[in-house]
């Protein structure tokens, strides 16, 4: 007996303890600064022109609660919170329920969060399962009871909450799904709608349209359940397949999703922005997207690609700023967000060799400078050998210059380039150029076994593109918050760290990838697209077992593409074709109506007419223009190196 009165005498001790904790911060609460819930969230992307391309909550304007379909809001209550309009913004029979739950299953396998406590979370805070994002998610959820009602709360959780494919907001989600204002749902689509932010990925019914489905019956059986519908109207629906729109009136654009993706992970990084706009979305991001660029970049992917599986990453840089105008990520960002051009690693294939033969040039060789184009088995200490061939095996079995290994793509010419110079150069000169990633110091390097991610790959390549200036490529011009006062600006930073009397030169060389004068026992690698190229470019490609890399540039602009499996299961000889054609079409229509303009000639260079495979001087006929730094001309130096043949 003693001991139940002393157990009875503790619990009332602990409540009466609950009562004066909770009053007293419901209290402090309320003494606390409102929380401003319109500006929340409202993070406006612009391009580069200054026009609106996006806006955070979703929607041109907050829509009013009136204004939204009393199915979603029931639908969303049920499934949601449907103490909602009863507790001060946590449900504690709810949190006591979910932890014995959890704790029967010594698993997480149920929340407790309430509707104020989910619109604090996507407003405020990151999802790290923390105790002090906990607190802090608390002390939050108190001060907006406090200061707002029940239906103010619940206006601005719709107006913001994540419905997928870059719709946060209702009124954005129905006019994309069902074409139609918030207020006009019908009761099946708004049991749909309320479905989606579970998992805006799996249940967005434009491309998993039964998996949406089968959740829209989930939260149907919630209001059958809280009596908000009865067992005829449960049993009545999805009778019949709902029509699902799937489209926006401006920007419909399926990738540009991916460019949004790489501005936030470049606000993240930047200095000076208070945290609490970070934490808010209040910000207005003034970024280098050139709408036109995306525009035609997604267009010749959409039309070159045929393979459902297929994947691609592209960037398209201006040189010259190192500003980004257009990327892609994926082939659709609804259906995968995970985005290839800032995430991933690949294999870049022959795409290195343009810094191999920097490096060369740098170190003495010339454009004519010869190696034997044969099968070759390198033989190194402790007899370790490495063996590698031509596409299909073709070889000059002769000498060839430089300038024709870069355009044949020879790898026995580039491996013995990369051993003649040492390992570690290569590796040195990418560095120099501005790439960050791990380059593994081996033999296999200069035909680009290394792992690169596309965005790190492109410093290397604008440094080329922009005449041997180091810049960093960017995506945000400017930050501002609400009120337009300047948050970030920024500035150009440019640093000469390569001889441009080699850059032109290798630039030359690259041109003779689309060169006919450089047919012979094998083509140049881009020969096929030659005749839709109107301007002059450098221009690489590179292939590995699973990679296909297409990268081509002039003063104007710079584009890579990417194309290859996730799984990264061996690649089609098509993706070579998909990756050129797409490369051409691109930047072909983005400069169409823009100055053709090529690199000036240093008056240190000269260019001299010689046999593009043996570089031997000829005074006409099938005859390219090899260029030198002056007092190297017809240099045709063959280096030793020591191998096994």
């Amino acid at each position: 007996m003693k001991k139940f009165r002393f157990f009875l005498k503790f619990c009332v001790f602990l409540f009466a303890v609950f009562i004066i904790v909770m009053t007293g911060l419901y209290t402090y609460a309320y003494f606390s600064p409102k929380l401003e819930l319109t500006n929340i969230g409202q993070m406006y992307i612009y391009d580069k022109d200054s026009q609106l391309v996006y806006q955070g909550s979703g929607s041109s304007e907050w829509v009013n609660l009136d204004g939204i379909s009393p199915h979603l809001i029931n639908a969303v209550i049920s499934v949601e919170d449907k103490n909602f309009y009863k507790h001060q913004g946590f449900d504690y029979l709810r949190i006591a329920k979910a932890m014995m739950l959890n704790i029967k299953n010594r698993s997480i396998v149920q929340g407790a969060s309430t509707i104020s406590q989910q619109y604090i979370k996507n407003m405020y805070l990151d999802f790290n399962q923390t105790w002090r994002r906990k607190i802090e998610e608390a002390f939050l959820t108190l001060e907006l009871e406090v200061h707002y009602d029940k239906d103010e709360i619940l206006e601005g959780y719709l107006n913001t909450i994540n419905f997928g494919a870059g719709n946060y907001g209702v009124m954005n989600a129905s006019l994309y799904y069902f074409n139609k204002n918030a207020s006009d749902l019908t009761l099946e689509e708004a049991i749909m709608l309320a479905g989606i932010p579970k998992n805006p990925t799996k249940y967005n019914p434009v491309n998993h349209y039964e998996a949406c489905i089968e959740r829209a019956k989930i939260v149907a059986k919630t209001m059958l359940n809280n009596e908000v519908i009865d067992q005829s109207t449960y049993d009545n629906l999805y009778k019949e397949v709902i029509p699902i729109y799937g489209k926006r009136e401006t920007n419909n654009l399926q990738m540009v999703m991916y460019y949004q993706d790489a501005v936030l992970k470049e606000l993240d990084s930047l200095s000076g922005i208070p945290t609490s706009l970070l934490d808010s979305g209040s910000l207005k991001i003034y970024t280098t997207l050139d709408m036109n660029a995306q525009t035609k970049l997604e267009e010749a992917i959409l039309n070159q690609i045929s393979d459902s599986d297929m994947q691609v990453a592209s960037i398209l840089v201006d040189p010259e700023t190192g500003a980004v105008r257009a990327l892609t990520g994926g082939m659709n960002y609804v259906e995968s967000q995970f985005n290839r051009a800032i995430q991933s690693k690949r294999q870049v294939g022959s795409t290195m060799k343009p810094f191999l033969y920097y490096a060369a040039l740098e170190n003495g060789l010339t454009s004519s400078s010869k190696f034997m184009s044969e099968y070759t088995n390198f033989v190194f200490a402790n007899n370790q050998t490495y063996s590698p061939a031509n596409y299909n095996n073709l070889y000059a079995n002769k000498e060839i210059t430089m300038a024709a290994a870069l355009a044949y793509s020879d790898n026995i010419y580039a491996v013995k380039t990369h051993l003649f110079l040492g390992e570690d150069v290569l590796v040195d000169t990418a560095k120099k150029m501005g790439i960050t990633g791990e380059l593994v110091a081996n033999p296999s390097l200069a035909l680009g076994t290394s792992e690169l991610n596309m965005l790190d790959y492109a410093n290397g390549y604008t440094t080329l593109a922009n005449g041997g200036f180091l810049t960093d490529n960017y995506f945000i011009e400017k930050v501002e918050d609400l009120n337009g006062n300047v948050l970030y600006e920024h500035k150009n930073k440019k640093k000469m760290v390569l001889n441009s009397n080699y850059v032109y030169i290798l630039n030359e060389m690259l041109t003779n990838t689309s060169n006919s004068k450089f047919q012979s026992y094998t083509t140049p690698t881009a020969l096929s697209i030659a005749n839709r190229m109107s301007k002059k470019y450098a221009l690489k490609t590179g292939t590995t077992k699973t990679d296909y890399w297409t990268v081509g540039y002039n003063p104007n602009a710079l584009l890579m593409v990417w194309l290859g499996y996730d799984e990264a299961k061996e690649i089609g000889n098509e993706a070579s074709r998909w990756a050129k054609n797409i490369w051409v079409d691109t930047i072909e229509e983005y400069l169409k109506d823009t100055e053709s303009r090529w690199y000036d000639a240093p008056n240190n260079v000269v260019g001299i007419l010689q046999d593009p495979v043996t570089g031997n001087p000829v005074k006409d006929g099938n005859a390219a223009v090899f260029y030198y730094v002056k007092g190297s001309e017809g240099n045709t130096i063959s280096p030793d190196v020591k191998i096994t043949e």
